[in-house]
């Protein structure tokens, strides 16, 4: 068996404490499910079943997927190590808060910007090298700011927290990256726009999603979509920052394996987007037709809602206004839809869409592609197949 899969891990983790029934009962997951992960009669499960296992084993599911990256190049001021650095500074207690290193705010957003064009692009390993000095020196001009913009310099370092926590967890770090976001978050609180502050709530809740803590997400989002609930004629902005919130709600409740809720709060999400009338980008959040529909099959997907979640697809707009990196995301949840309705050249043709959409630098850092390819490849040993499974890491 591949020493990388996860049946492997779950092996490893449940060593000799856990027997696989046990595993099983207190997973809540069924123990034919264990037992062919651990013997490679499958390569993986549905999202919510391996978040219970992972919780069942104490272990983040980073650890069970294999998902956590480090980044390694020789440069001490870039990487993991470098980012968990400028995230937990001590610069206030020795009394050296370096102020020379703080920027303009127009240089300030430039940088902001350039980060979030990177991200979007999914080039997290350029992200590596240019967030430490980010953050460092936006902290300083947040130090130095007086006046008029103490407000401006906070909203600015909350979206490179922002970004800094979007990256970490693609890169499996989710303690940090959970840092990062409260820290965007209390720098917005500090900020004068309430609408950058109800998006990253919205951000918190999705990385809540990832941990697995399904139902905080889905309060926290709705939480924050309670809050921001327009009242009569409000800016597109606006509706746009609300759907994003009660969209991330839906997944949170899909996720929770709560279809009813989920496919009710993607219905509200619908009409807001029908609302606004097309996809848009605010406050560095997408929210239109586009998103509903990409959503729309990942609620389908992780509730092993197959069927449902190829018909969904179908709805996908032509002109998509997603970016890159949510693009060939979608297209690699279809490819699990695709894979488990045993249509198995379309799941490939998907996957080597979303290899090209994403590009090499966002495929190298997800595990969900892996995890299809090792299913793909019990069922066909082509070379197209096996020549893409070695590409992204999966051994043939």
């Amino acid at each position: 068996m591949d020493e990388s899969s996860i049946g492997v891990r779950i092996r490893r983790f449940r060593g000799k404490a856990l027997t696989q029934r046990q595993l099983a009962d207190q997973a809540g997951v069924s123990v034919d499910l264990v037992r062919k992960l651990e013997q490679g009669g499958r390569q993986t499960a549905s999202i919510a079943s391996l978040q219970k296992l992972a919780r069942a084993l104490d272990v983040d599911i980073s650890d069970l997927i294999g998902k956590r990256h480090g980044i390694p190049s020789g440069n001490p001021d870039a990487g993991i190590v470098a980012i968990r650095r400028a995230l937990t500074p001590v610069d206030d207690l020795l009394g050296e808060v370096p102020e020379e290193e703080a920027v303009s705010l127009d240089d300030g957003r430039r940088a902001v910007d350039y980060a979030w064009g990177a991200y979007w692009a999914g080039r997290y390993e350029l992200l590596t090298t240019i967030l430490p000095a980010s953050l460092t020196q936006l902290r300083a001009t947040v130090h130095s700011a007086r006046n008029g913009t103490v407000a401006p310099a906070n909203e600015l370092l909350a979206r490179m927290c922002w970004v800094t926590g979007c990256t970490l967890v693609h890169l499996g770090h989710t303690d940090p990256a959970f840092l990062a976001i409260r820290q965007a978050l209390a720098a917005a609180e500090r900020g004068d726009d309430p609408l950058l502050l109800a998006t990253i709530r919205g951000s918190v809740a999705w990385q809540l999603l990832v941990q697995g803590r399904y139902d905080e997400s889905r309060r926290v989002a709705l939480r924050a979509a309670t809050d921001l609930e327009p009242a009569g004629e409000v800016q597109a902005a606006h509706l746009s920052a609300y759907g994003s919130l009660v969209l991330q709600g839906a997944t949170a409740a899909g996720r929770a394996q709560n279809v009813p809720e989920a496919l009710s709060l993607v219905e509200a999400a619908s009409e807001i987007a029908l609302r606004i009338g097309g996809d848009r980008q605010d406050y560095e959040t997408y929210f239109g037709p586009s998103q509903v529909v990409m959503q729309t099959v990942d609620v389908n997907v992780s509730s092993e809602r197959y069927p449902e979640a190829l018909a969904a697809a179908k709805a996908m707009p032509a002109n998509s206004g997603l970016p890159q990196a949510s693009r060939a995301r979608h297209l690699a949840d279809t490819a699990v839809a695709l894979t488990r309705t045993g249509q198995h050249q379309r799941a490939l043709d998907a996957l080597l869409n979303a290899e090209r959409v994403g590009g090499v630098d966002w495929i190298k850092y997800q595990s969900l592609p892996r995890h299809i390819v090792s299913e793909l490849l019990d069922h066909d040993r082509r070379v197209p197949l096996r020549a893409f499974a070695r590409r992204i890491g999966v051994n043939t």
